[in-house]
């Protein structure tokens, strides 16, 4: 055992706290009560507690009791009940009703408390893990439902419209009208081929290990630049670059390109059209470690209110261009995946500041 074992006992009899806290304070963590509401006074303020010992007859409050009304405010905790008064009828009670892990008969010898303590913590583990993994596949299942009705949805819209405007040229024979429709069908393809791309992505993230490799970051913003030097030749928009890199850093390149290439086409998308000064700036620096970047705009941000929710599958903060919804969600798992911490600092009508930091691996 360790000190990051947290126990509970709960005796009225003072000298019985005195004497299992001096047996068993160099093995685990011990909290003590003389009372039931002192104890779960102790269990609020002690969210890492894992084994309750309580013993049966306690003043006001049976142990059995206590054991019992907890167990849906304090679930994880294992609970083991002590009493010298052992029968069947209280045996079967301390299983049903309390949910009572084990049953020790006082006066209690020390190695039995000590064989209770590791095998309540083994349980205590193992339910623990089981707990997350069914939180896991819980949103799992949350975002497979979104997923299976973004696809339904987010696909057949640019195939609806490409197959409208097909049944409409051809009732045309005014070739304007004929180009007017191949720029709607162009838009629907385009808007297709991004909901891939996401999905692409999406699928990235999910696969097992990283691809560890160099990173020349000088490269990187190099090939970024021209990538975005179409979107910007036309507009009024200035994209700007700046690497700072004096170490080498290693890390899975391909995830780094797809945390950029998601956030600097919604600063260029979310930008202000009366703004007569858009910028873009990618700023990386590479230090010993890790690496920071930073991709800022002057667009017209995000409300404060909207921050928390942006990284979440399918969110849209705004209706001022099109998107999947898949962007931010595969930057923030791409972040996680990386060990990784991203920022975010935004003023309406401002702009926003993304703050990246990824460790070198």
């Amino acid at each position: 055992m360790d000190k990051e074992v947290e126990v509970l006992y709960i005796d009225d009899e003072i000298n019985n706290l005195i004497s299992f806290k001096a047996n068993f304070r160099y093995t685990c963590t011990i909290h003590i009560a003389q009372s039931t509401v002192e104890a779960e006074e102790i269990l609020n303020n002690n969210s890492n507690i894992r084994v309750i010992f309580c013993d049966h007859k306690m003043p006001n409050e049976l142990g059995i009791d206590f054991l019992n009304r907890i167990k849906f405010s304090f679930p994880a905790p294992i609970r083991i009940l002590l009493t010298a008064y052992a029968d069947m009828e209280l045996l079967v009670d301390s299983i049903n009703k309390g949910n009572i892990y084990r049953f020790i008969r006082k006066p209690w010898v020390n190695e039995e408390i000590t064989s209770a303590i590791i095998e309540a913590n083994k349980f205590y583990l193992t339910t623990s893990l089981l707990d997350k993994r069914n939180q896991e596949l819980e949103q799992a299942y949350r975002e497979l439902d979104k997923f299976a009705y973004s696809v339904s949805h987010d696909l057949r819209d640019p195939l609806v419209g490409v197959l409208s405007a097909i049944n409409l040229a051809r009732e045309f024979e005014d070739l304007d009208e004929i180009y007017a429709l191949l720029d709607l069908m162009r838009t629907s393809v385009l808007k297709l081929d991004a909901y891939i791309d996401s999905l692409k992505d999406y699928y990235l993230l999910r696969r097992g290990d990283l691809k560890l490799e160099e990173i020349n970051f000088y490269d990187l913003a190099t090939d970024i630049e021209s990538f975005y030097k179409i979107y910007t030749s036309t507009t009024p928009l200035v994209f700007e670059t700046n690497v700072d890199q004096v170490t080498t850093f290693k890390n899975d390149k391909s995830i780094i390109e797809l945390i950029i290439h998601n956030l600097i086409p919604n600063a260029i998308k979310y930008q202000r059209v009366a703004e007569e000064n858009q910028f873009v700036k990618l700023d990386i620096k590479v230090e010993k470690g890790g690496v920071t970047i930073r991709v800022e705009d002057n667009g017209i941000g995000i409300p404060e209110e909207q921050i928390e929710h942006i990284f979440r599958l399918f969110y849209r903060a705004s209706n001022q261009a099109q998107g999947s919804g898949l962007g931010l969600y595969n930057v923030k798992n791409a972040i996680v995946k990386l060990n990784g911490d991203i920022k975010i600092e935004s003023n309406q009508d401002k702009g926003t500041v993304f703050i990246l930091s990824i460790p070198s691996k």
